[in-house]
This record gives structure tokens, sequence and C-alpha cells, in this order.
């Protein structure tokens, strides 16, 4: 449990990302422990459960905050609810490394020259494999949690040179590797491994091992130097507004209009740009009910020859074949004015946020279950990214959905620029919206294409193509920003093809290690 706590505090905010090599290498000794007797399933999913307990519980405690502050549940049920999620994410976390029980047969006795060999090939590759197979299942198993994998904390090292080869996951397996590979020398350390044997095969081990490290350290800063994607020449100047609105009042009808009229005021000072960008849901009523504010809007726009995104919600009526009865589907949208065209619905919702699971019997039942804007649908597939002036084309994500790295990627292949919207108010003064902003850059570097995140109270900013922050509004402030941001076409090889490869990488590996069990035993 304490090294799962150890992982979070390598992302942000803390940012000590060798901390994550110390955590995995230790938990990897602790569940790859290659003594005579073996590890039995059981065992090693209460290791790798109590290590997942520990992780969450440090690296999604403003849950809590979310639930209990804003959620309106009492300390009682917010803790109940929130132990209850820590469990179900440390179940899920623990599930692939239970594949360990059956690949026992790779701890051959000791005297055998292939133990030493069998259980570097077991640590260094299938440990790590084990680790990206469990990060890619949790990003989608129940509609996904894809939070606090280990690649995220570098966007700032030199392995963020793999981010467009590989995506996030192919980092963190670079990272379980490191890992890993620190687990397997404490284990020759305390003489686990092997006991007299030659020296020569310890060198091989060690040597190949430490080769192979370092390969992928020097060839992230190798892979940082090209030019996956081309600049347009093509100059986007962008003005953010974080208005840093409380949710309380959001919510509260008695201050709409206040509420528009400090976006309309703030606006007008941002006008000489190409593209003003609002947060998500800035506008906390349908579409239809300020159809005359947001024409106005659009007039100033057009004036100005500016393009406005904004975040509001919308709802659209679908006829049912039986004629008589119509269907509403609401929609957490961004929709663009004046030189602008096109809006995106959010597609990938957070459950009980946005939707809640199991309507009939939760609504109702607990004030948690019924927050505003809850009801909403998800939008469809393979929509038309938004468009501004000079043909430039958006690729739209909001909030949550920036963590979805496969659905990021989709519309940024069709895209110049990316743009992420958000509300992170509902994380309060915790350190989910670091770890928020910290997941977004990364989405800029997987596709080298530049990234506008604005959101209501932080972290709004303009990262470029590198994922280094041009300029940034500070957290919990009322401010707008304003600067330029360089448009780019094409796609690196993770646009196209996604976490495939390392997915495939990954399982290939896993199969290998349980098909070598025949080979020993012929050896024998």
């Amino acid at each position: 449990m304490i090294l799962g706590s150890l992982l979070p505090l390598s992302m942000a905010p803390f940012n000590y990302w060798i901390l994550g090599i110390i955590s995995v290498g230790g938990f990897s000794f602790l569940i790859l422990k290659n003594s005579a007797e073996e590890l039995s399933f059981k065992l090693i999913f209460f290791r790798s459960f109590s290590y997942a307990v520990g992780l969450y519980a440090v690296g999604v405690s403003w849950i809590f905050v979310s639930i209990h502050r804003y959620g309106q549940a009492s300390i009682e049920l917010s803790t109940i609810l929130v132990v209850l999620f820590i469990i179900f994410l440390s179940i899920l976390f623990a599930l692939p490394f239970t594949v360990i029980s059956k690949l026992n047969h790779l701890q051959v006795p000791s005297k055998s020259i292939y133990k030493i060999y069998c259980s570097a090939f077991f640590f260094l590759f299938i440990f790590p494999s084990l680790w990206v197979i469990g990060e890619w299942f949790r990003g989608w198993v129940f509609s996904g949690f894809p939070w606090l994998f280990i690649g995220y904390p570098h966007s700032d090292t030199w392995l963020s040179g793999w981010a467009p080869v590989t995506g996030v996951l192919g980092i963190s397996w670079i990272i379980a590797f490191c890992g890993t590979l620190l687990g397997f020398f404490l284990q020759l350390k305390t003489n686990i491994i092997i006991k007299d044997r030659p020296a020569r095969f310890i060198f091989i081990i060690t040597t190949g091992s430490f080769l192979l490290a370092t390969f992928f350290w020097v060839g992230g800063l190798y892979l940082q130097k090209i030019n996956w994607t081309k600049p347009l020449n093509k100059t986007i100047s962008i003005g953010l507004l974080q208005p840093a609105i409380s949710l309380w009042r959001t919510w509260d009808p008695k201050e709409l209009n206040n509420i528009l009229f400090q976006f309309r005021q703030d606006s007008k000072l941002l006008l000489d740009n190409d593209l003003v960008v609002w947060p998500e849901a800035a506008i906390p009523i349908f579409r239809n009910k300020v159809s005359d504010y947001l024409d106005s809007i659009t007039e100033d726009a057009v004036k100005s020859d500016t393009a406005i995104i904004v975040g509001v919600p919308t709802i659209y009526q679908t006829q049912l074949q039986s004629d008589e009865i119509d269907e509403s589907n609401y929609f957490n949208s961004a929709l663009a004015l004046g030189k602008g065209l096109g809006i995106y619905h959010k597609q990938h919702l957070v459950p009980f946020g946005e939707y809640v699971p199991f309507e009939k019997w939760l609504r109702g039942g607990i004030r948690f279950f019924d927050l505003p804007m809850s009801a909403f649908s998800p939008g469809p597939n393979n929509q038309i990214n938004i468009t501004i002036k000079n043909n430039i084309t958006i690729g739209t994500s909001i909030c949550y959905e920036v963590a979805f790295s496969e659905l990021v990627r989709k519309s940024a292949n069709d895209s110049n620029i990316l743009l992420t919207m958000s509300n992170d108010s509902w994380f309060g003064k915790t350190i989910g919206p670091k770890q928020h902003f910290q997941i977004a850059r990364m989405r800029a570097i997987e596709n080298k294409k530049a990234l506008i995140r604005a959101t209501n109270d932080g972290i709004s900013a303009l990262i470029d193509s590198n994922g280094r922050v041009q300029f940034t509004i500070p957290s919990f402030n009322r401010g707008i920003l304003e600067g330029t941001l360089n448009a780019r076409s094409g796609s690196t090889p993770f646009g196209r093809s996604g976490s495939y490869p390392i997915i495939i990488f990954s399982l290939v590996w896993i199969l290998i290690g349980l098909c070598l069990k025949p080979a020993i035993k012929v050896s024998h």
C-alpha cells in the first residue's frame, strides 16, 4: 500500500517522476518474488490489490471533494462512495496481475541454467506487458477511467519523444520496464534468483537490460527532434476567458443574467483575435433559451472577423416512429459562432456527473444522483470538426474526454489545432486539476498539434505541439489570456495506429510466457 501511495507523487502537481520507477520496482519485487515457493493466485491478488488501494487513495482523493462539497452528500455517504470507488478500481488493477500465478512455471529449479534467463524474461518483458494491459483495460471497461497512468509524468522528460510513436501506453511500458529492472536487481542483491551461478550469465543479463533501458531514454531524446506534423505557416491569435464563477453561482437562476453579462463584456476585450474560447458549460442554460443572446454574440464576432467557441448545453427533439411522442436528447456541446462553423457534442460522458447509470433506481434517492445537467446523451461518433476562418479545423474534446487518447487522436488526424474545454471547479483546490492538465499536455505531444485549454477556474492555457505551456492564467482567478499558436497538418504514427501496436506487443509477450512451459520441461 505504501509503494502504491508513492506512485501519484510522480505525477502532477508533485512531479517526482523517479518515484514512479521506484514504486513499480518495489511492486514488481513483491509479486514476482522468485523463490522456491510459488506465489498463489490469492497472494498475488492481495498484494496487487493493496498496492492499488494506496495508489487510488492518494491519486483520486479529489473525488471526495466532488461528491461531498459539490454533490452535497454527507461526509459519511461521501466516504462510503469513495471507498467503494477505490475498491472497485483496485480490483480492476489487480486482475491482470493474477495471470502471474499461471506463469509460475518460469520459476525453474535453482540449479537449472534456465532459472536466470526465465526470471529475467519474466521480470523485464512480461511484467511491463501486464502493466500496460492493465492500464488499457481500465481505460475502457465500465466506460473507463484512464487516470494515473505512469506515462503521464514524462511530458517533460526524454521519454516524451516516444509519445507520437506509441502514445502514453508506450511510455508506461518503458517506465514499467525500468521499474522491473530495478526489481530484478533487488532479486540479485537478495540472492533470490540465483545461488552459485556463473557470473557471466548475470553480466550478460544485467548489461543487456541496462543497454535496452538506455536505448529507450536516448531514443526518446532522438525522437523529440522529428517533425511528425507539418506547420501550415498560419499563426492563430487566440483569446481565452477564465471567469472563475463558483458552481453555486453557475446553477443559481438569479445569477444567469450576471453571468451572461460578464462573458459578453470579457469577450469584447478579446475580439481582435482570430479565435475566442469560452469554457465548458459557460452558459448554464440550454441554447434554445438564450438564442437572442447568442445572436448578439454572433453579431459582435462577425463585425470583428472573429470566431467564438462557447460551451453550452443543447437540446434536440427526435420524432419517434409512433408519430405521437417526441424524444428529447440533451448534449454537452461546444458551439462555434461568428466566423466559426460547426458544433461538437460530447461523446464520452462522466458517469453520475453527466448521466446516471441505473437511473430508474438511483434518481431521487440521494441528492448526489440529481446534480444539475446530469441527464445528457452521448454525442454521435465521427463528428465533423469545428472550422474557423482560413479553413483552420479544431479537434474538440470536452472535459473528461481529453483523458481518452483514442478519442482525441481520431479528431486530431483531421484537425490543425486541438481544443479541450473543461470546468474543473468540481475538483476544488485539490490535485485533480493539475492531473487533468498534465493529461491534456500529453495529448498535444501524442498528436504533435498545439492545444487550447479553456476552463472555468484553471488551468487555462495555450500549449504548443511539443506539450510546452506557452501562456496560462493562474488558477482560481478571473482573467483573460491572449496568445498565438501555430496550426499544423498531418498525423503522427500514434495518430494513425493508436495504442493498438503497444497493446498487441504486450499481449504477444504474455502469450510467449504462457507458452514457455513446454519448452522448459523439454529442456529438463
